[in-house]
Order: C-alpha cells, then structure tokens, then sequence
C-alpha cells in the first residue's frame, strides 16, 4: 500500500513523463514524417527504405543497440533494446513496417508519401497503421533511455517487415529467432484508440471452395450438371457457421459489454454484436465462360473471423460434415490462425487504462479488436499484450491521416505504461 508521499512523488513523475514527451511533439511530426516518406507497401513488401528511416531514429536512443534481420530480400525486421543496467521484467513495444499500397490512383488530395500537415492533422500512406505508432513507440522508448535510473529491466522496439502478409518473416521471426523480441509483455500502436485498450482479437480462417459440373449447351440443361448451382449450395452451408454456439470466458462478453457505447461510436454500429459471433464473407467467385454453356468449374474464396470460444477445428469439423458428402464440391484451408486474448484483467491492461485516463482524461475501456495484428502472434507464444494507437481515418483509402493532438496523447500513453510497468522493481 502506497503511502501519501509515495503517491505524489508517482504523480510528480508522470507529470514530468507527460511534459517530456509534450516537449517532442514536433519531433513526433518529423519521426512519423520520415516514415511515411519512406514508401513500404506490401504487396511488393519492400520496406528496407523504411528499416533505413526506422534505424536513424533508433539510433538517436541514448545507449540504445540494435540489430538488423533481413528475412528475404527487402524483409528487414530491426530490434532495439534498451538496458537499465539493473534486473528486471522486459516490455516490447512492437510494430509493422509495411502499409497498405500506396494507391496513387485513388484521389488523394495530398501527396501519398508527402506527410503533409493540415488542420491539425498529418497525412500519409500508413501514416495510420502504423508508422505514427511506431513513431510513438520509439518516443516512449527514448524517454526511458533518458530516465534510467527510474526503472529496471529492458525495454526493447520491435519493428517487422511483414505483417500485411501474416507476419512469417517479420514478427513470428523474431518471435522464433531473437530471444530479445520476446517479452514480459507487449504494447502494440497498431491503429485503434487511445481511448480503447485492444486486449484480444478474433480467429481467421480463409478457406477456398471448388465446384466442377458436366458441361452442356444452356438451352439443355438436363444434359449436364451446372458447377455454379452446385457452388451456391456449399456457400449457403459455409454461411451456417454463423449460427455455431460461442463458448466464451464471461470475463470477454463483460468487457465488451462495458466497452459498447464507448468503442462502437468508433468503430461503427454492430462491432460488439460482430466480436461475439462467427462472420463469414465470400470474398471472390468466378465459374463458367459463357452465358449459354452449363459451367463445368466455379471457384470461391471466403474470410471467416472467429470469436474467443470457437476454434479452427470446430470449423474444420463442420465443414468436413457439412461439404464432404457434396458431390463435385471440395475445399481446402488458405490461411488460418485461433482467437486469442489477455485477460481484460492483466497488469497490462490495467496500466492502460490508467494510463489512457491519466492522459486523456476520459473514461477508457478495455475490448477486444475484429481485425487482425501482430499481437495475435505474441499471445500465441504466451506473451500478454495490448494495442493502443492512433484513431485511423482513411486507412487503406486516399488522404489517410491521424490527428496531431492523438499521436502525442499515445506517444504519453505508452511512456506512461512502460514506466509504470518496468518502474515497480525499481520502487520496490
């Protein structure tokens, strides 16, 4: 239990945190700025212009050493680590290099890699997700540097050049191949809010459909077997996935419950509703060559996120039930991985929210996210995590931006947690 003295000398020091990261807020600019100006989209997946851009800012870390891993040409993953000097717990901060193509044709009304500052906003491709998280990350990391004797253990920045392409060779690299990328726990600014702590994430199973049928001319149908009719039958199965039971820890439907009429204002009507059930969306199909001749092959391709409480293999053994008696239907698994989650209830997450509400002054809540990051990967290896970035607007489209005022606000968010976290051995 903290005494009253205890308490104000915590407070004078998050104060001071606050204003040091406050003091950077230009260099935040000039950092997110230099990355966005480095293009890295995937597909190609080429980000060793901005590993380049990435390790002068490292660089510039007091004490700070770092290694480069090239995983395949133009797959540079880079790994900072900061050192007390005294024993203790190890937090990472993670990040993506790669973005989103750059889409020059889809009407940007500034330039895509330009990083222009506007109405209190900075633009660019992946400004969003995530090179302003990233850019706040090592903000956070550069202010402990500066305060070592204020902590214990190791903090260590973690940036992968793969993620849009499932992560194989950037973060599930480091993960198998760099002791030093493993934590205690990890704090991701992959987009988001700094008002919503992202503790889990649902499941991904994609998953390709094939139908084959006789051919025939289209006036005699009884002559053949149409594959397209027979593809449209599998699909309407694939789509009862969405009606499978949800065995979930209420500990996930609470939080998400609470977190409601905070995150879906953000994140659009329904989200709550969607976190807790299976979706499916048939993505592509393609079959037949022409209007008056009976399909003899069609295709599809389907993207079904999972919720915590229904796994890869349920969906497997459904599909198998359902599908496999189909004649002239097969299918296959694309790409899959289980939900995961750290307990709303975890350290990390606790020292978030404190954190967000230390900042932002608002009421942050704790919920899990529907679309897919890096820290799916570190929960796997039994790391707890957590996302907190930037609010993305335009992510994926032209004029993608994030607002000045929010990139600092998490840049403070992050310091506050690593320090609350790496600064309980040092207190103790």
């Amino acid at each position: 239990m903290q005494n009253q003295s205890e308490i104000q000398a915590a407070q004078a020091l998050e104060s001071e945190l606050l204003a040091a990261v406050a003091a950077r807020r230009d260099l935040l600019v000039d950092m997110t700025r230099a990355l966005v100006a480095a293009a890295s989209p995937n597909p190609p997946g080429d980000v060793s212009a901005a590993a380049h851009a990435a390790f002068g800012l490292l660089s510039a870390i007091p004490g700070v050493a770092i290694s480069r891993h090239e995983t395949a040409p133009g797959i540079v993953n880079l790994v900072a680590r900061i050192d007390s000097g005294k024993p203790g717990r190890r937090l990472v901060f993670n990040g993506h290099l790669d973005t989103f193509p750059i889409g020059e044709d889809l009407g940007w009304t500034v330039p895509p890699l330009g990083g222009v500052v506007r109405d209190g906003c900075l633009y660019g491709r992946g400004v969003s997700d995530m090179k302003a998280g990233i850019a706040a990350s090592i903000a956070a990391a550069t202010v402990l540097a500066e305060r070592r004797g204020d902590w214990c253990g190791e903090a260590v920045v973690t940036l992968a050049g793969d993620e849009e392409s499932m992560g194989v060779l950037g973060t599930q690299w480091l993960l198998d191949n760099v002791p030093e990328g493993r934590g205690d726990v990890m704090v991701s600014g992959d987009v988001g809010s700094p008002l919503v702590v992202r503790f889990g994430e649902k499941g991904l199973f994609w998953i390709e459909i094939s139908a084959t049928g006789e051919p025939a001319h289209g006036a005699h149908v009884h002559k053949g077997v149409n594959a397209i009719d027979r593809l449209r039958v599998a699909l309407d199965a694939v789509k009862r996935l969405e009606s499978l039971a949800v065995d979930a820890p209420a500990e996930i439907g609470a939080a998400i419950a609470v977190a409601a009429p905070v995150s879906e204002p953000m994140s659009g009507a329904g989200e709550s509703e969607v976190l807790q059930r299976v979706t499916v969306n048939i993505g592509t199909i393609d079959g037949g060559v022409s209007p008056n001749l009976v399909p003899t092959l069609a295709r599809a391709q389907g993207d079904i996120r999972l919720p915590v409480g229904v796994s890869t293999r349920q969906v497997i053994e459904c599909l198998d039930q359902w599908l496999g008696p189909m004649a002239g239907v097969s299918w296959k698994v694309v790409q899959r991985y289980e939900p995961s989650f750290t307990s709303p209830d975890h350290e990390i997450v606790r020292r978030a929210l404190s954190a967000s509400a230390r900042v932002t002054g608002g009421a942050p809540v704790a919920n899990m996210r529907v679309g897919a990051s890096d820290a799916r990967l570190y929960r796997a290896a039994g790391v707890p995590t957590v996302v907190l970035g930037c609010t993305p607007h335009g992510m994926g489209g032209p004029d993608e931006h994030v607002y000045i005022d929010e990139l600092v606000s998490v840049a403070q968010i992050h310091t506050l947690i690593a320090f609350g976290y790496l600064g309980q051995a040092a207190a103790a």
